[in-house]
């Protein structure tokens, strides 16, 4: 990431929206923005299979323990930008549930996965399909549900300013395509 090419250009932003760079409050913005975007937008210097690779830690499990067992993890918070307006995209959970196939994922690796495949320009129903993407890599199972519910600034904050109004999107990949009980089990 260009740190000096953010600052360089979020100065010019203030310049356009007929701010002051140099006055006080404003002075150093330009390097505040290039740090905070180093860190919200992380997950942009990744492809899904490296954050699979990154947060793939997995455990075995005996075929005992496996049977007619899904794992399923609630409430993961989140946010990211919308990639149509950079508008923060908030109050996000996400809901993971995954089959897996003789291996379990480590539970704080799910979370993680979540957060920085969130940390992109993202839309919430790509954020989705990213998130089962990589769960399905690093697990090795091709059985992965993902909901997500959010609010977008985009329709909370501008235009037409619509603050209870919430996004859902669901994933359904492998058998959660066709089995309603496990598509329940991610709600």
């Amino acid at each position: 990431m260009d740190t000096k090419a953010i600052e360089f250009h979020v100065r010019g932003l203030l310049e356009a929206l007929g701010e002051d760079p140099d006055r006080e409050g404003l002075k150093d913005t330009p390097q505040r923005v290039a740090r905070m975007y180093e860190e919200v937008f992380e997950g942009i210097a990744y492809t899904n299979h490296d954050i699979a690779e990154m947060f793939g830690k997995t455990f075995e499990v005996t075929p005992s323990e496996n049977s007619e067992t899904a794992v399923v993890m609630r409430d993961i918070s989140v946010f990211s930008y919308c990639e149509h307006h950079l508008a923060l995209m908030y109050d996000m959970y996400v809901n993971v549930a995954y089959i897996p196939r003789g291996r379990v994922l480590g539970l704080s690796k799910i979370a993680r996965i979540c957060d920085m495949a969130a940390k992109r320009l993202q839309l919430q129903e790509r954020l989705g399909s990213d998130i089962a993407e990589i769960i399905s890599e690093a697990a090795g199972t091709p059985d992965v549900g993902v909901l997500i519910r959010g609010s977008h600034s985009c329709m909370t904050a501008r235009g037409i300013r619509n603050t209870p109004a919430q996004t859902v999107t669901r994933t359904y990949c492998g058998a959660f395509r066709t089995d309603g009980e496990l598509k329940k089990m991610i709600e």
